[in-house]
């Protein structure tokens, strides 16, 4: 059995695994530690497995270390630590407080306020999961006492918590980058225009829901009081402060991506000590949570890492490209199929997992066409995005359903969440057919 086709089962092995629901890690790094034995052992034409010991251990250890001493990976967990201390501090909810009493007196405006307030955590946290987690406690049981149709309440909110993968900060656009060795700088600008503009399509299917029908959107009846818009839009500074530090500094040349990270992580724990909504205890329980975090992530990373250099070790990468490149398929068809893998692998795996398991891949497909690789980042980040919300396994569906457990029933938000899944659709076509709506931003770096 030659080294290829070793490769191609281990890959099948671990769909199949991952189906029956072992650990990603453990999956990634179990088959590529397999594999590179049989490898090893079969390389000269028998079955000699003392000879493969040394070399599969050294292939373990290397990329272990290799990843985890990657200095761009430093800025996941400042990334995170951004998020949960900006939590915990009261700073990613206020762009949803101040686009909710300025919003609230038209149809569907608190759907729409929810939306904006899900972009708004987004671009602090980064994350989609605690995106729709967080709003989900805020923006749906408020959506409900106004009599919200219980598909557009939830829908929204899962929607809207998916934007997190693609308003940088991105933890995937960060594993993203360091997997394909592109910049996370240009990768973080790219994601922009495409965040807008998904952001824009959730906005007007809800305000055409709500003018379609009336009352599955009411206004709010209650008067607002005198200032509040002002003071709820003032409240909201530091959030836009701190997307400014990130986005102004990395596009101004001032930071890179690990150094914006630092800094607005000072400047948010300075910012809640300042207005007495952080103190020690909160602080403490934040960083903990991101340890937590960070250690998840770093272990599948690395894990990824072992996997990468056994599929390299193979060859399979280089079979596949080998394959689609007898097919004859034009750059629009191979990325119309790239698009359909990752819409199957959404609907059953999480997008830590599909990312790290397809791109060893997809990659050199994309680059052999002479693809840029930061456009085609984006496109991934987008098809992950949109695995969010895909039945049967759309993660943050529930974490909606079970934020608001026994309200409203997972199958309600599914029948929301379809209205938004075509918008998520039109919005990828666009993305693929037009670049420069990814690329824009970065090239003027």
């Amino acid at each position: 059995m030659d080294a290829s086709t070793i490769g191609l089962i281990a890959f099948a092995s671990v769909l199949v695994l991952l189906a029956l629901r072992v650990p990603i890690a453990f999956v990634l790094a179990g088959v590529a530690t397999v594999g590179g034995f049989l490898v090893y052992s079969l390389r000269t034409g028998t079955f000699t497995p003392e000879r493969a010991i040394n070399p599969v251990t050294s292939l373990v250890m290397n990329s272990f270390f290799e990843l985890i001493h990657s200095y761009d990976l430093s800025m996941i967990p400042l990334f995170v630590a951004l998020g949960n201390i900006a939590y915990r501090a009261g700073i990613t909810t206020r762009i949803y407080d101040a686009a909710n009493v300025w919003l609230r007196r038209i149809p569907g405006g608190v759907g729409v306020a929810s939306v904006m307030g899900c972009g708004g955590f987004s671009a602090i946290s980064g994350s989609s999961i605690a995106c729709a987690s967080t709003m989900g406690r805020i923006c749906v049981p408020e959506m409900l006492r106004l009599g919200y149709d219980p598909r557009l309440a939830s829908a929204s909110v899962a929607a809207g918590g998916t934007l997190g993968s693609l308003i940088p900060p991105s933890v995937l656009f960060i594993l993203y980058g360091i997997f394909t060795e592109t910049s996370i700088s240009k990768l973080f600008l790219a994601g922009i225009l495409p965040g807008l503009l998904s952001l824009a399509g959730y906005v007007l299917l809800i305000l055409w829901w709500a003018g379609r029908n009336p009352a599955a959107a009411p206004v709010d009846p209650q008067p607002l009081q005198p200032g509040a818009r002002m003071a709820a839009a003032l409240a909201a500074w530091p959030a836009l402060l701190l997307f400014l530090v990130i986005i102004g500094g990395i596009y101004g040349g001032i930071f890179t991506a690990t150094e914006a990270a630092a800094v607005s992580v000072i400047l948010t724990i300075l910012i809640g000590f300042a207005q007495r909504t952080l103190t020690l205890a909160t602080m403490w329980a934040a960083i903990r949570e991101s340890l937590i975090q960070t250690a998840a992530i770093f272990l599948i990373a690395a894990c990824a890492k072992i996997f990468v250099s056994f599929v390299a070790l193979t060859g399979s990468a280089g079979l596949v490209v080998a394959w689609v490149t007898d097919a004859g398929l034009p750059p629009l068809g191979l990325m119309i199929a790239i698009s359909l893998l990752y819409l199957l692998l959404g609907m059953f795996l999480d997008p830590i997992g599909i990312i790290v398991l397809t791109l060893p891949f997809v990659i050199p497909l994309v680059d052999g066409m002479g693809l840029d690789l930061i456009w085609f980042g984006v496109i991934v980040v987008k098809l992950l995005e949109i695995g969010l919300i895909t039945p049967p396994v759309g993660l943050n569906v529930f974490v909606i359903g079970n934020v608001v457990r026994g309200a409203i029933t997972v199958d309600q938000i599914f029948a929301g969440v379809v209205r938004f899944l075509l918008i998520d659709l039109v919005v990828l076509a666009v993305l693929i057919l037009v670049p420069a709506i990814s690329t824009f931003i970065p090239n003027g770096m």
